[in-house]
């Protein structure tokens, strides 16, 4: 089978023969998706159809308030699809930039055997993600692609779709690292629940030992899981070219001698500007702190960066031009989730799942069933910050009346968005963008990897929250 966009070439092969029993349970599943999962666009759709008709029959809604309150939330992300589609056109612009290039490269040329090329791209993009989900998401990609490339040079044959996996699946530490939404929403003074918590700090949230266990746990185990379930090694993927064919932008007219092209690659102009933008970030980390750091600065921060790394402002523009289809589908896609939340929000739909689960919780049970509701609503919500907000004062008054600490609201609610992640394709948009991978070839990897995630996030709030 032969997955083809209008940048690379990838090569699948049915794997018969794998050694040991968790490649098989890899390849058929991986093999189910494939052929049975469709497109993300589709899964939106479908997903809005299965929304629709759940509150139809749930709530009080009629079916033409249903419509209208699909369509009074089908445009409330556009903002937020803007933001990811910044981050991916500056984190593509960053990325091909030769000092990350080179940066990669020497990353990539350290794995000798396929599955080590797996457990290390594992390790670097959960690592990155712990820190700041944003960048974590875009270099993880980037870097899927570079140890493909690189592993292929020096012969070593790696399942790309696995690879690419392994490049997302630190997405399950995003809301419980430092950039977590709602820890970082409760650090700040005059946060919509104030009067009902106060102002939590991070080390009352995502420095509680049950969210300690679990960033560790999945750092030491997910990267030998995805290593394992590589398939035999001639069940290869192979990626077409190497990562200089990246960098395919047209400097034919560079150094042209007119007022124009003079003007485009003035190092003049362009150093002012970085210097000023670069200034503004550096004042930001010193005022805010690390944890403070948002999508905006992030995708800032790329945006600067990347055009010093390229040496000028017409080189910088032809290099994103090359990975502009990238967010095509983040744009198409991210109002019809939005439309699902105006579903979701509008007729009670997301209360009424949320309150379930709290009905049946008893102190003990609480934490678990507080993440495994936020992993439900997830779906439908699939915003951290977004999902805080519609779910975090159930969640917080639940909590207060079985006696429990704030910081169980925030983290449990944090933790269930993070994990069906794994299998909720908006997230995976940029990803496929960047690598030309349908959804199919990923979510079945990812699917594995929530099954372990899940069971790794529950044994750590059961025994430590």
């Amino acid at each position: 089978m032969t997955v083809k966009n209008n940048q690379r070439s990838f090569e699948l092969k049915d794997d018969e023969n794998s050694n040991n029993m968790l490649q098989k349970v890899g390849d058929s599943v991986a093999s189910f998706t494939t052929r049975w999962i469709p497109d993300a666009l589709a899964i939106a759709v479908a997903l809005t159809i299965l929304v629709y008709f759940a509150a139809l029959l749930s709530t009080d809604a009629g079916p033409i308030e249903i419509v209208d309150a699909w369509y009074g939330g089908f445009w409330t992300l556009l903002a937020f699809a803007m933001q990811m589609a910044l981050i991916v056109i500056t984190g593509y612009g960053l990325a091909t930039s030769p000092p990350i290039k080179k940066a990669m490269r020497w990353v990539a040329s350290k794995p000798n055997s396929a599955k080590s090329a797996i457990a290390l791209t594992a390790i670097v993009m959960a690592g990155l993600t712990a820190i700041h989900w944003g960048v974590g998401l875009v270099i993880g990609a980037f870097l899927a692609k570079e140890v493909a490339w690189t592993a292929k040079s020096k012969g070593i044959k790696v399942h790309f779709p696995l690879l690419a996996a392994a490049g997302y699946c630190g997405i399950v530490v995003a809301q419980s690292g430092l950039s977590s939404s709602a820890a970082l929403l409760v650090n700040t003074p005059g946060h919509f629940l104030e009067e009902q918590i106060g102002i939590l700090a991070l080390s009352e949230t995502v420095f509680q030992p049950y969210n300690l266990v679990y960033i560790l746990g999945v750092l030491l185990i997910i990267p030998i899981m995805l290593s394992l379930l590589h398939p035999a090694e001639k069940d290869s993927v192979e990626i077409s070219g190497s990562s200089d064919e990246v960098d395919n932008t047209d400097n034919s007219g560079e150094h042209a001698d007119t007022p124009a092209s003079k003007f485009n690659q003035s190092k003049l102009i362009m150093l002012l500007m970085v210097a000023a933008g670069l200034f503004y970030c550096a004042r930001y980390v010193i005022d805010n702190g690390v944890i403070g750091i948002n999508l905006n600065v992030v995708n800032f921060f790329f945006l600067m960066l990347g055009i010093l790394f390229h040496g000028s402002l017409d080189r910088y523009s032809k290099a994103v031009v090359s990975g502009a289809s990238a967010v095509v589908g983040i744009l198409v896609q991210f109002p019809f989730y939005a439309g699902i939340l105006g579903i979701m929000a509008s007729t009670g739909l997301l209360a009424m799942i949320a309150t379930w689960f709290v009905s049946i919780s008893t102190p003990e049970t609480y934490p678990l069933l507080s993440m495994l509701s936020a992993g439900i609503v997830n779906f439908a919500v699939p915003s951290g910050g977004g999902q805080w907000a519609v779910q975090g004062p159930i969640a917080v008054e639940a909590a207060a009346q079985l006696g429990l600490e704030s910081h169980i609201a925030v983290m449990t609610v944090m933790m269930g968005d993070q994990i069906t992640n794994l299998i909720q394709p908006f997230w995976l948009l940029p990803l496929l963008g960047i690598t030309g991978l349908r959804v199919g070839h990923v979510l079945g990897y990812t699917s594995i990897m929530m099954v372990v995630v899940l069971a790794i996030c529950s044994a750590s709030l059961l025994i430590f929250a």
